[in-house]
């Protein structure tokens, strides 16, 4: 049973909304995948915070018509479910993830704002790090001369208690 137009109208807002916030598009064909593991992968989406949809794809194209992803048409072609995130790695790692774990699981691309990605692109976008990655690797960075200067200043007074009982062990009792 299909959509009416009003059902339609309001995917296509739905979406639009969705792609409005976005950092980041991906589509892949999920043809062949039992429901467990559609399920599986909605789950891990969820957790990562993307948005996971399957649509028709003239519902998609002008989903996207206007907007910076809609280089993306190009792409829509066949079953294809859509990996819309506001963080620009988390789902094309979630996706390829899933993609090495499921061969029926093929990612055909996606999008960035004004550009559009090919396979080769999503993965290499899923191989950098996580933001809270490279967040935790700001912090470590920032603290580190901290902690130098703060070894060095204990090290003055340390090294004089050792010097002392140094002394004390070298005189006779």
């Amino acid at each position: 049973m299909g959509l009416n137009l009003e059902q339609k109208q309001a995917v296509v807002s739905e979406i639009a909304a969705q792609i409005g916030k976005a950092q980041s598009v991906i589509v892949a064909e999920y043809r062949g995948l039992d429901v467990g593991a559609v399920t599986d992968l909605r789950s891990k989406a969820r957790k990562s915070g993307l948005y996971l949809r399957v649509l028709k794809n003239t519902l998609a194209r002008r989903a996207v018509k206007g907007t910076p992803f809609e280089k993306l048409s190009e792409q829509m072609v066949g079953p294809l479910i859509y990996g819309i995130s506001q963080d620009l790695v988390a789902g094309a790692k979630v996706l390829s993830a899933f993609a090495k774990d499921n061969e029926k699981f093929v990612i055909r691309g996606g999008a960035m704002p004004n550009l559009l990605m090919s396979v080769k692109d999503v993965k290499a976008l899923a191989a950098l790090p996580s933001r809270d990655e490279l967040l935790a690797k700001l912090v470590g960075t920032m603290q580190a001369p901290i902690v130098k200067l703060v070894r060095t200043m204990n090290e003055v007074p340390g090294k004089f208690v050792r010097t002392l009982a140094a002394v004390r062990d070298a005189k006779p009792a």
